[in-house]
This record gives C-alpha cells, structure tokens and sequence, in this order.
C-alpha cells in the first residue's frame, strides 16, 4: 500500500514507530471542527475535546457539512486536528501583544486562517495569502463567513510579499510539502515519489528566503507542513538558521504528551505520528529572527479617499464597533481592521482579493447590505428586522430556491437559523429575492431532508 523507499526511511526515523505508524495509518482518520466561540458556544453532541485546541472538538462520525446551514454560517471549520495545534503555538510566542501583523503564507483552504483571525483580535490584521486564483477565492470565502473582519486575503508570490520589509510580527508558513501525513488518502499516496519530497524541501528554501525579509527583527516564523520527511522538515529549519540571522525557539509541551519533539543538530520541532496522536501527520517549528526592529513610517503615505459622512451615518446603523477605518471604492463601502492609509499603501503594492468587511452598496442613492455584513460578528443586532427558518427553508435558501414566508415587513430582513445569521433577502411585496452568493450556493442535486446529516449539538 505505501511506498517502499517511503517505508525504508520511516523505519531509520529513530523518533518514529514505524509499525505503529503505518499500522495507523492503514485506519479510518477522525473526524473534527473548530467553533467560532464569536458565534456559536454549543458543543457538539457526543463529541471530545481536541485537547491542544480549547475550541476544537473530534466527532463521532463525520456529517454532510455541505448540508448544515450552520456550517454556511460560520459557526465552525472542519478542521484536521493537528493542524489546531499552530493555534497553541501561535498564543505561546504571541503571549500578550496587541495589535499584531501576520502573514499566512499559504493560507488555503481557511483552517488556519479561521483560527489566525479569531486569535488576533480586532486591531490585528491577518494578510492570508494563496497564490493560485480558485483556492484564493475558496480562502476569501471562508474567512468572510468566519466573520471577524479583520484579514485581507491576496494572490502574491512569496517574492513580493517579501518586500514589505519588516511588516509583519509573525508569520506563518504551512509549506507546500510531499504529503506523508496525509498517507491515509490514496491520491496522497499515488502523487508521493523521491523526486516529488526533494522537488518540495527545494521549494520549501525558496518560498522561506522569498519571505523572511517581511518579517520584523525580534519577530516569529512558524513553519509547519504535513509530512514525515526530515529534508522537508528538521532539516529545513537547520537550513534557515544557518543562512540567516536567527535563532529556533522551543514550544511548551508538558501538556501535550503525545506530540513527539524532535532534536536535529541543535534545532528542535514537534512531530504528530498517527497512533501516537489522535489526528494527521503533522510537524511545526518555530523561529525568531534576531535584532531588534525599529517603527516604519513607509505604510503610512497620505493617500485621499472617497468615504463620506453618509457613508459612516450608514454603517453606524449596521455596525458595531469603532467606525474609523470605514473604505469606499467605487459604490462600495468597507470596514477594516487597519488604518485606511495603511491599507491604501498596501493595496498599491499586493494583490488583493478580498479586505476587511463589504458592508454596502450605494446606488442612486439606494443602500444595499451586503452579504459580508450579514454574516459578520460585528452586526449590530438590531440593524435589520430578522426572519428564521427551519432546516428544510434554510437548506432551500442555501440553495437560492423559492422559500415562502407569511406576515414579513417590505424591504431588507436577515434570514437565520438557530439565531445565527445566514444571509439577506429583500421582500419587495410582490417576490422575495434571495441574496445569498450564488457563487457559495449549495450545487448538490442530491441534498434531502433525508439524506442531509449536519452536526448535532448538546
């Protein structure tokens, strides 16, 4: 079942079991989600906690998430449990700094992005980056149902992120890699080859060296992939240190038995081996580049922009929270997590795909809502008159079929589930429209009360 130069090298890992592990991974994979706590506290039913993740919970089974309303919400992430771990990581070396900068290198499909952005708070600023266009817009997609506001997603070349010299606080990297940890997937398995793991520890350098200017003096790189291969692993964060001026950092792990710390020639890492572990194969280090950093003024260029004082009567009526960085461009109005300026500058040097919050539309001087504002955690609850529906009409609105509802005011109402906002529609007397994203509407011809399965929940 699994390569055999694959096997040859696992069995002189002396930190790895070989038996147990490919014992393991011959077994089903759990199953797992991260709440977003800004949305939704309830647990799920007969459910475990992740216990290196206090939001991140292992199901007994695995739902249709396609068919859960409060998937399309926000409310959770399916996440792989060993992936959480970056988020333990990132509050050990983050401890108590407030208005932090970091990058998320390779950031989709979201997981880690999600979990980023609910860590930083609302004066932080997350740039989640991906550098092909479709899983770009998956990542912006997913981080706008999170909520929180407070990331810009962009389509860059590590190359030219690498060029905001001394941006950001931290940053992430969960490197493209040969995908042993993934070893339970036949197709991970079917793409692995020699060539492919020397092909990613190569591309792995580059895209570490392309970066590593962005990052501040003093500030912290996480790196992490989800595979078993030292080259791609150990000896890459040996690799960095050797060829920059920085020093590698060890992680707390008193209570995390189950994670294996690695020791190679100095340098230290963490390693996830099913078996060991409930969850994938996983391995994360941490770096801190030396020196000290001064404050930049460079992000910081006066640049005019088109807001008004309409613009931000109108978004006080939506939103809650300070109103300070409210952004137009063009006939839509925005609510960042960083000074516009800062923004505007950043928006001249990077491609980005998504920013803050679309609150609003204008048009000859109608306002339209926004399906980013429907589905932020900042709304304010009283913006809208509310509508919710029952699974059945909450699956039809997710698909953007017709949904009959009685005795509803004329004009913009929140359609919810469980309390829990999951788009607009416009009740204009006649019809009802539905403003649900057709992009992001559910496409399955098969989804029935019958067969669709969401989360359960204490």
């Amino acid at each position: 079942m699994f390569p055999e130069e694959f096997l040859d090298r696992i069995r002189h890992q002396t930190y790895i079991d070989a038996t147990d592990l490919v014992s393991a991974l011959e077994q089903p994979g759990s199953v797992s989600i991260r709440l977003n706590r800004a949305k939704w506290t309830n647990i799920p039913a007969s459910s475990s906690p992740v216990p290196w993740c206090n939001t991140g919970y292992y199901l007994e089974t695995r739902p249709l998430f396609t068919a859960d309303p409060l998937f399309h919400s926000g409310c959770y992430y399916p996440q792989e449990a060993s992936g959480m771990f970056t988020g333990e990581v990132f509050e050990q070396v983050a401890g108590n700094k407030k208005n932090l900068r970091v990058l998320d290198l390779c950031g989709a499909p979201g997981g880690k992005s999600t979990h980023l952005s609910s860590l930083i708070g609302d004066r932080g600023l997350l740039i989640a980056n991906e550098v092909i266009r479709q899983r770009a817009d998956i990542l912006a997609e997913n981080l706008t149902k999170w909520g929180m506001g407070n990331s810009i997603v962009t389509r860059n070349d590590p190359s030219v992120l690498g060029k905001l010299t001394e941006y950001f606080d931290i940053i992430l990297i969960d490197a493209p890699c040969s995908g042993e940890g993934m070893f339970r997937d036949s197709v991970a398995i079917k793409e692995w080859s020699l060539s492919n793991t020397a092909l990613c520890s190569n591309r792995q350098k580059r895209i570490m060296t392309d970066v590593w200017p962005a990052l501040k003096n003093g500030g912290i790189l996480i790196y992490s992939t989800c595979t078993f291969n030292p080259a791609e692993n150990e000896e890459n964060i040996k690799w960095l240190t050797e060829n920059t001026n920085s020093e590698n950092l060890k992680i707390k792990m008193d209570s995390f038995p189950g994670i294996q710390e690695i020791s190679y020639r100095g340098i230290t890492g963490y390693g996830f081996y099913p078996g060991k572990i409930k969850g994938e194969g996983f391995f994360i280090s941490v770096i801190k580049k030396s020196g000290n950093s001064e404050e930049k003024k460079q992000y910081q260029k006066k640049i005019n922009y088109s807001v008004t004082t309409s613009d931000i009567k109108t978004a006080e009526i939506m939103i809650k929270g300070s109103l300070s960085d409210i952004y137009r461009y063009d006939d839509t109005v925005y609510k960042l997590s960083l000074p516009v300026t800062e923004y505007l500058n950043l928006m001249n040097r990077l491609k980005i795909i998504k920013a803050g919050t679309a609150l609003f539309k204008t048009r000859k001087g109608d306002v339209s809502p926004l399906h980013d504002l429907a589905v932020s955690c900042h709304i304010k609850d009283n913006a809208y008159p509310v509508c919710d529906l029952d699974f059945r009409d909450a699956l039809l609105y997710l698909r953007r079929e017709n949904i009959i509802l009685k005795n509803q005011p004329e004009g913009w109402i929140l359609i919810r589930y469980l309390g829990v906002n999951l788009g607009f529609i416009k009740n204009i007397g006649t019809r009802i429209n539905n403003y649900f994203p057709v992009e992001w509407r559910i496409k399955m011809k098969d989804i029935s009360l019958s067969v669709a399965k969401p989360v359960s929940w204490q």
